[in-house]
């Protein structure tokens, strides 16, 4: 056995996918005998004159053999002597775009059906876009129907150019080309008599055959953490698959995004004991010491991957409302869901040309590329170097359905690095998100924060204080509580920054590190303010803001 393949058909609509799959089931004998039976009895109220229609048996739902097109993704499991097969046979229509990518990101290998009569249409480029975003890097071209151009070689050629030329525009790998008839059987479970000139594989063979087992290259070992185990007070375990690498009991790991380093006390595969456990695993990993873990965090050993504030990801649009700018919403990746908004749209993807389309929106079943800023840093790495901690979806927070999926472009800010607008003198830093930008987004009836910029000011600076949401005096003092820091501003621009203890009140106002008003009149009641901050147990209690703190002096929502 050359073990499980999972495959998607696509292409655009009747082009023949569920009479393909369906032909090999029924030339493979994998029906039993009433199915069989109940294939050939609806096949003689088809569509085709009462020779059998194999399309019957993936078109399940009676609106679908009503239409005659398949509207959900139909699973099927098969086996062979050589080889165990699921398939996803996915719509081919626009509308369904988004049907068919659920049925892509399970998949290892993806045939693309195209009507020989018409060639690479739209709906061949898009679906061959969709699947390379999934991450699927084993393509076969299946050239059907071509019983309808009498079999003819020379048309067989001109679309064999025409995807020549779409595998070199998408860079797409490991692209086989076989012309067949779904309908009549050629080249699909047997060689065909109607086309000798043809001596490559048909496609069940080359279905039992192809090596997919590629090296994982992954970088080290890496585990998401699905749940923390707590059956009582003597053990803690994580819990998750471990997604690359392997791992044994004695090795030391860095547990993400706190970085504390620990080593390997036990390993349980299942509930058995192990020594050693790798890729593809289901484990529970106990550790010599407590650590900051829990679902959503990552172990890792070996590895560059880092947490992340911001991500540029490649999208598929797939929600039925557009796409617009500074909606909030959860993002999935990982084991890990998170509040966040897309900031801005770097381009739209023409799926006919790849061109890059400067655009404000983008509608159902668009591609584009677009930078997501997240609530709190999230553990992911680019797509190509670790799949699973690059992919993701959006999840809209007020329907609960998911608007797009897809994968990491590019890790933009580091959780460890000045990621908002910020101040450092030498060795004086604070986080000062005086320059974030709070709207009320309409549509998710939420108000939004977004940090347009990531600089960090020193003395002798110049700052912004005029911005959509907000508007500062020309001259104020900022008192950074979380980093125990006082900035004082004249005219604009810093003139010191330095540790709260050496800060003293300059008779101008003064406002937090998020741009509040500080109502604070003297020396001796900026005292009081540090002293009771100090002794706070939980540094956001809202009654100690309530007391200082008044947001609209100097701030505003603005509406989106």
């Amino acid at each position: 056995m050359n073990g499980l393949l999972k495959f998607i058909t696509c292409g655009s609509v009747d082009d023949g996918k569920s009479t393909l799959i369906g032909h090999i089931l029924y030339d493979s004998k994998l029906l039993y005998a009433d199915q069989e039976k109940a294939l050939e009895l609806d096949s003689k109220v088809g569509s085709r004159n009462g020779k059998v229609d194999y399309s019957l048996l993936l078109d399940g739902l009676m609106a679908e053999r009503e239409q005659g097109i398949t509207i959900d993704v139909a699973y099927r499991y098969f086996n062979t002597e050589k080889r165990s097969f699921i398939v996803a046979d996915t719509p081919g229509h626009e509308e369904y775009t988004r049907n068919m990518a659920v049925g892509a990101s399970f998949a290892d290998l993806s045939i693309i059906l195209i009507d020989a009569s018409q060639g690479v249409l739209i709906q061949t480029r898009r679906h061959a876009r969709i699947c390379k975003l999934m991450g699927i890097k084993y393509f076969v071209f299946a050239v059907n129907k071509m019983d309808l151009v009498d079999y003819d070689e020379n048309r067989f050629k001109e679309i064999e150019q025409q995807i020549e030329e779409l595998k070199n525009s998408l860079g797409l790998e490991h692209v086989k080309v076989i012309p067949l008839s779904a309908t009549e059987g050629d080249n699909v479970t047997h060689t065909s008599d109607n086309m000798s000139w043809y001596t490559g594989d048909v496609l069940l063979d080359y279905l039992e055959n192809v090596d997919i087992t590629e090296t994982n290259d992954e970088e080290g070992f890496y585990l998401p953490i699905q749940r923390v185990c707590r059956p009582d007070h003597t053990f803690r375990g994580f819990q998750g698959q471990i997604e690359a690498g392997s791992i044994s009991v004695g090795d030391e790991i860095t547990a993400l995004p706190s970085g504390e380093k620990a080593h390997i006390k036990e390993i349980y595969v299942t509930d058995k004991k192990s020594e050693t456990a790798s890729i593809g695993q289901a484990v529970t990993i106990s550790l010599d010491k407590e650590v900051d873990v829990s679902r959503g965090c990552v172990l890792e050993k070996g590895t560059s991957i880092d947490a992340y504030k911001k991500l540029r990801v490649s999208l598929l649009w797939m929600d039925d409302e557009p796409l617009t700018l500074g909606k909030d919403f959860l993002v999935k990746l990982g084991t890990k869901t998170l509040p966040g908004i897309i900031t801005n749209i770097q381009y739209a993807i023409d799926v006919n040309t790849g061109e890059h389309l400067q655009v404000e929106t983008v509608e159902k079943n668009g591609l584009l590329s677009c930078d997501i800023v997240l609530s709190e840093p999230i553990i992911a790495d680019k797509f190509e170097s670790h799949k699973t901690l690059g992919e993701l979806i959006l999840i809209d927070r007020v329907t609960n359905m998911t608007s797009a999926c897809g994968v990491v472009e590019e890790t933009l800010e580091k959780s460890g690095h000045v990621e908002k607008a910020s101040f450092a003198n030498g060795d004086v830093k604070a986080r000062g998100d005086i320059f974030e930008e709070f709207y009320y987004d309409t549509t998710s009836l939420n108000v939004l924060k977004y940090q347009p910029a990531s600089k960090t000011y020193t003395v002798g600076d110049e700052i912004p204080v005029q911005g959509e949401s907000y508007s500062y005096p020309d001259s104020f003092d900022i008192i950074v509580l979380r980093d125990m820091v006082a900035i004082t501003v004249r005219d604009k621009k810093i003139t010191s920054i330095v540790p709260v203890e050496e800060y003293k009140y300059g008779d101008v106002p003064v406002i937090n590190g998020r741009g509040f008003e500080v109502h604070v009149s003297s020396d001796e009641e900026v005292k009081t303010l540090l002293s009771e901050y100090d002794a706070l147990t939980n540094k956001q209690e809202p009654e100690f803001f309530a007391k200082y703190m008044k947001f609209d002096t100097y701030r505003k929502i603005v509406l989106r």
